[in-house]
């Protein structure tokens, strides 16, 4: 989402026209986003408001994805999270149980208010015996001020201290991937990953099968490409270069 269909909360212009292309067509599609602070709907109603009509359902998030791993791995069970409502309500929605009991598992996501506190509360968690999962490894995440540290930057600082790698769901694990190809019953042959971003987005794509295109409107610059060990079917400058092509 982020870097592709929006720029810090700016449309980027042409994929209004994406997007209504895909739906006038019915061609079968959805919305990735490794932030894990915002729900399917709160992110519907900011897409809207730059202008992009998604529906609700085509918005799959790492929050959502990290909520249905562990609903296969441990139905019914519960954790400790630092997040916001995005990784909340999705791990209600599953029926966890939110404490800092003896959890399950210790759960990392997205927030702008990491607490001293609750990080400390997790690391003791962990310590302890709980598993540790978080939603993505993005070290940075973008801001209208410069690069703020994200999810992969605090897991960093808890494995340092409790000696505990995590689990990490989202991009670009292929876990994300699958299920993302499960929720539009698609075939990864026929599926055609677009991103920003070579390090999670293209090689999300890569490992899963798919072809992957690379837009050059996010983080990633052309001559940036080289630098990677693999590379995407194809660089284009934005995605209004393929609006003719859906």
């Amino acid at each position: 989402m982020d870097g592709v269909l929006v720029h810090e909360g700016r449309m980027i212009p042409g994929a209004d026209a994406f997007v209504a292309r895909l739906r006038e067509k019915g061609t079968p599609f959805l919305v990735l986003t490794n932030n894990s602070i915002y729900t399917p709907r709160d992110l519907q109603f900011r897409l809207r408001s730059s202008g992009i009509e998604v529906p609700e359902e085509a918005i799959w998030t790492s929050a959502l994805a990290t909520a249905a791993f562990l609903a296969d791995q441990r139905p019914g069970g519960s954790a400790y999270v630092i997040g916001e409502a995005g990784l909340t309500t999705a791990l209600h929605d599953i029926g966890y149980v939110l404490t800092d009991n003896a959890p399950d598992y210790v759960v990392l996501g997205e927030t702008r208010t990491y607490s001293f506190t609750a990080v400390t509360t997790a690391i003791r968690l962990i310590r302890a015996g709980a598993r540790f999962v978080a939603t993505n490894p993005d070290s940075t995440g973008p801001s209208a001020e410069g690069v703020l540290p994200a999810t992969g930057a605090v897991a960093a600082l808890m494995t340092r201290a409790s000696g505990v790698e995590p689990y990490f769901v989202g991009k670009p694990n292929p876990l994300m991937m699958r299920a993302a190809l499960n929720r539009l019953q698609a075939h990864s042959e026929s599926t055609v990953m677009i991103g920003d971003r070579m390090d999670t987005d293209v090689v999300a794509g890569l490992e899963a099968g798919m072809r992957t295109v690379l837009v050059l409107t996010g983080i990633m610059r052309a001559e940036d490409i080289d630098r990677f060990p693999y590379r995407p079917s194809r660089v284009v400058t934005s995605i209004a270069d393929l609006v003719d092509e859906v």
